[in-house]
C-alpha cells in the first residue's frame, strides 16, 4: 500500500467523493459525522479513516492509516522509528519537521506535504496525510486531473 505524498494512498486521491471510493473498495465498515459535519468513513481491512470535508462538497481531504503494509518511497513506515523514516526522506527533499509531544505520543509534521508521522514508544503507529492547499488558498484536488 503506497503513500503518494500530496496525492493520497493506494488508489485514493484527494478530491474523490465517497461514491468514487466505494466503487474501488466497497462500502465503508462505518460512517459518521464529526463535530464539523464532515463525513468520516472507516475501512477496517485497509485500516483507513477517511475524512470527506463538508465545506468542500464532501471531497476526500484527509486520510489516517495504521496499516503495516504502508510504504513511502518504497520503504515501510509503521513500526519504524521516526528518525529512521525522516532520515530516508531527506533524499526526497522532505526535510522540515515540526514535533509535538503529547505525553505518550509524538507527532512529526511536515507542512509542505501535510504529512504526520505519529509515534508511541519511539515507533510510528499511525500516518496522517492531508490534501495540499495551493498558492490561491484553495485545495489542490488530485482526483479528475489529467
Amino acid at each position: 500500500m503506497k503513500l503518494n505524498p500530496k496525492f493520497g494512498i493506494d488508489q485514493l486521491l484527494f478530491g474523490m467523493k465517497a461514491a468514487d471510493v466505494s466503487a474501488l473498495y466497497g462500502q465503508a465498515d462505518k460512517e459518521f459525522e464529526d463535530e464539523d459535519q464532515n463525513t468520516i468513513q472507516l475501512y477496517n481491512g485497509q485500516q483507513w479513516r477517511l475524512t470527506f470535508y463538508q465545506d468542500e462538497d464532501f471531497r476526500l481531504g484527509y486520510i489516517i492509516t495504521s496499516n503495516p503494509a504502508l510504504t513511502l518511497f518504497g520503504q515501510k513506515v509503521i513500526g519504524r522509528t521516526p528518525e529512521e523514516v525522516k532520515n530516508e526522506l531527506i533524499a526526497q527533499k522532505i526535510t522540515s519537521w515540526e514535533m509535538e509531544d503529547f505525553d505518550l505520543a509524538e507527532n512529526h509534521f511536515n507542512e509542505d506535504h501535510w504529512l504526520i508521522l505519529q509515534s508511541e514508544f519511539d515507533k510510528i503507529t499511525k500516518v496522517e496525510i492531508g490534501a495540499i492547499i495551493n498558492n490561491n488558498d484553495d485545495f489542490d484536488w488530485k482526483f479528475g486531473k489529467k
